[in-house]
């Protein structure tokens, strides 16, 4: 599937005269791309057909909601649906395969009865018991021990000829903060005396054995229920609610709820499949919601809430009133800590490290370059490393382990980075063929390090917060923001949403408060209750994404989408932050530590 841009849409708008020069529309339609899955053309024509239906609509955001809750949702439930009856046909269609080999074989065999001695015994020595297929259903049904053999692929070595082509290097893209005049370089020491501690506690805590696939039931339920008392507690604290009642329970006057939000189907949630399954406190059952008196809201699968409304049935709930989730204190040290006068300059950068059509690490050489020239304080390296999604990977084009090529690719950034004497940490991810694709991910293990290295070296789970000189960072490789952003929904709300996502994301605590989760994502709950959820308000929350990147300040934290360094076959981005840790202003308010930040192209 090809990478769709700003200006690919806007060309082919402009092949049916329809001119859109707003970014913000732009990147909009980009979005329901990505989360939809179709191409730059596709999107238009729909747009086209929707607009000459609605007497030549015009082109804005708020037209493109509309566009996608009546044309692209249908869509997408359209094209379920029909991949659910494709994948039977091709189920079907293997089984009659298989019988007619079968019979086939059985065939061969009688004839084998019949035949000479002579020929009986070479058609013997072609088969074994370990391998009774015959040459019809070896070529048929290939070898899974052929197919991952070294021998029968050759490695492409090849540079990428786009990304070598690529223009625009090292523009900056997005700007936040005073960036005017500011010197994009770390202290006089790189990487000497800074102070780097995880949080959330003893990181070989996550490299003992999961429950994953073994999980029962009743522990899931009691680590979400254990979720919905926890935020609910916060919310009657911070609101001043008295007590919740029951969800079922009819009632002719106005009654407080709370809850998690779920979905009456296994399809996307919208405004008439919403509902609210409490916890046991309040009866632990399900009701339906209507929504149609708020005036805004903005709900996804998973987010626990405080509804007020009317329930004179017993079966459903009319809401009048919804209570958003109030985000924890950020962190305030003990005692005093020694200010630097120099800030910290923080370099962000988030995997694949190779274009798509190649397995060379240009851009990696390309960002070890940036890190020597810029000599940063901090490097934050996010995976993937050795990327599961890359086509030669895919079809085990490889003359090495992935363990191997992992390896090679630390030390090269160590060992290029040693005159720079930065401090690097390693985030793992779940497209990491090489590591465990569970979530919470335990750290790397590095063995090979030498001591000196290893000083220089962090590693830590995903996700995980950190403490870097009395600046909290929470870090997370997982695409949250593309899961959420193809679950959620909102009305009246005027505001984007990427800033609605993340503010959930502080509000509900978690790095991953979507329940269930998506597809790709192997949640151990038991970890997750542990190693998922945010400590504090991080004062830097650093969360990549496929989606555009981006620099937001929410809710006093400041959210940083660096994008990806590759970007198909062509280069992507990096951030860039200057960080200082500084007291309250004169009213007493609080002042960010996050002076400037900056994405730029590779």
């Amino acid at each position: 599937m090809a990478v769709v841009t700003g200006e690919s849409l806007k060309s082919e708008l402009e092949m049916f005269d329809i001119s859109c020069q707003d970014d913000t529309i732009l990147d909009k339609m980009v979005e329901q791309c990505i989360c939809n899955r179709i191409q730059a053309d596709e999107m238009v024509l729909e747009w086209v057909a929707y607009s000459t239906t609605k007497n030549g609509l015009k082109l804005t955001t708020d037209t493109l909601e509309y566009f996608e809750h009546e044309v692209l949702n249908k869509k997408n439930k359209s094209k379920q649906s029909l991949k659910k009856e494709e994948t039977h046909n091709r189920t079907r269609d293997i089984h009659s395969l298989q019988d007619i080999i079968k019979a086939e074989e059985e065939e061969e065999n009688l004839l084998d009865a019949y035949s000479t001695p002579a020929k009986g015994s070479q058609k013997r020595a072609l088969t074994t018991p370990e391998h009774p297929h015959s040459k019809r259903s070896a070529a048929l049904l290939a070898s899974p021990g052929l197919l991952l053999s070294p021998a029968s692929f050759s490695p492409s070595s090849t540079p990428s000829q786009k990304y070598s082509q690529r223009g625009a290097k090292g523009e900056v893209v997005v700007s936040f903060g005073a960036v005017q005049g500011t010197r994009w370089a770390g202290r006089k020491e790189s990487g000497a005396g800074v102070q780097l501690e995880l949080l959330e506690g003893p990181e070989d805590s996550l490299r003992c054995s999961y429950k994953y696939m073994f999980q029962r039931l009743r522990d899931v339920r009691n680590v979400l229920t254990e979720k919905i008392e926890e935020l609910g507690e916060g919310l009657k604290a911070h609101f001043n609610i008295e007590e919740f009642s029951p969800v079922s329970l009819p009632a002719q006057d106005s009654i407080t709820v709370l809850g998690q939000v779920c979905c009456d189907s296994n399809g996307k949630l919208n405004a008439h499949s919403v509902l609210l399954e409490a916890g046991p406190e309040q009866g632990g059952q399900q009701i339906p919601v209507d929504l149609s008196e708020l005036k805004d809201y903005s709900l996804f699968p998973g987010q626990v809430v405080v509804m007020e409304g009317m329930n004179t049935t017993g079966r459903k709930l009319m809401v009048s009133k919804l209570y958003e989730g109030v985000p924890l204190p950020f962190f305030t040290s003990e005692g005093k800590m020694e200010m630097s006068e120099e800030p910290l300059n923080v370099l962000v950068a988030c995997g694949p490290y190779t274009p798509s059509d190649s397995l060379t690490f240009d851009p990696l050489l390309d960002l070890i370059n940036i890190i020597v020239r810029d000599r940063p304080d901090v490097c934050l390296l996010l995976g993937p490393f050795v990327d599961s999604k890359h086509e030669q990977i895919e079809k085990a084009q490889m003359i090495e382990t992935f363990e191997a090529i992992f390896s090679r690719c630390v030390e090269s950034i160590v060992d290029g980075t040693q005159s720079v004497g930065c401090r690097l940490v390693f985030v793992p991810s779940q497209r990491d063929i090489h590591h465990h694709f569970i979530y919470p991910q335990p750290p790397f293990s590095l063995p090979s390090l030498s001591k000196d290295q290893a000083q220089r070296v962090t590693l830590v789970p995903d996700p995980c917060t950190l403490l870097i000189d009395g600046v909290t960072f929470g870090l997370t490789s997982s695409d949250i923001l593309f899961h959420m952003g193809a679950e959620e929904i909102s009305f009246g709300t005027g505001t984007d949403r990427f800033s609605r996502i993340l503010k959930h994301m502080l509000t509900q605590r978690s790095y991953y408060p979507l329940y269930p989760p998506a597809e790709e994502v192997n949640m151990d709950y038991e970890k997750y209750q542990s190693f998922g959820q945010m400590p504090l308000t991080p004062d830097v929350l650093v969360i990549p994404s496929e989606l555009r990147y981006f620099v937001k300040n929410v809710v006093g934290c400041v959210c940083v989408n660096p994008g990806r360094l590759t970007k198909g076959q062509v280069g992507g981005t990096y951030g860039r932050m200057l960080i200082q840790r500084s007291a309250a202003s004169d009213d007493g308010t609080r002042v960010s530590p996050c002076l400037a930040a900056q994405v730029v192209k590779i």
